[in-house]
């Protein structure tokens, strides 16, 4: 990961170890392997989502303090899926900027449904919010009735760039 880079000394004699690692290794970590991450996934309501033998993976690369982040969700016929809105777990904290992220959010069911997601200032985890039904544009947290009832197989998708706290 891209670091703060050093200041430099007039006069100071480079040698190559010191080139190599404030300019080649900043560069490498810019055009490297993304991170992964498991994010956890989390609900407001009483009962909590269980992924059982569902997959959810996170991926994300961080430059400066620039992070890229994709999370994906695919439920099994395990999973249970909890009350209220659902929240996912950032790889870092968002800055407090004082400004919410959008994103966006796919659910692929029945239908595949397009959303979005917010990230709120200093945040560290997203959640998801998707149209109230297939005839109102309306947007709402996603929970286990919406987009659509979540089953089996359903996938979730989500893609954002966000600013980190340090």
């Amino acid at each position: 990961m891209t670091f703060t880079p050093r200041t430099w000394i007039v006069g100071e004699v480079v040698s190559a170890a010191t080139m190599n690692q404030e300019i080649r290794d900043q560069f490498d970590s810019m055009f490297g392997a993304w991170t992964t991450y498991t994010p956890a996934w989390t609900s407001a309501g009483s009962t909590a989502p269980v992924l059982g033998n569902g997959a959810l993976t996170g991926r994300y690369m961080k430059i400066g303090r620039i992070v890229l982040c994709h999370i994906n969700l695919i439920t099994g016929s395990t999973t249970t899926y909890g009350t209220g809105s659902y929240s996912f777990s950032l790889p870092v904290q968002a800055a407090s900027s004082g400004m919410a992220i959008v994103g966006t959010a796919q659910y692929l069911g029945t239908a595949r449904w397009a959303g979005e997601i917010v990230i709120s200032s200093a945040a560290n985890t997203t959640s998801a919010f998707f149209p109230t039904s297939a005839t109102n544009n309306a947007i709402d947290f996603m929970n286990s009735s919406r987009p659509e009832t979540l089953a089996a197989s359903g996938q979730l998708r989500l893609s954002f760039v966000y600013e980190a706290a340090s």
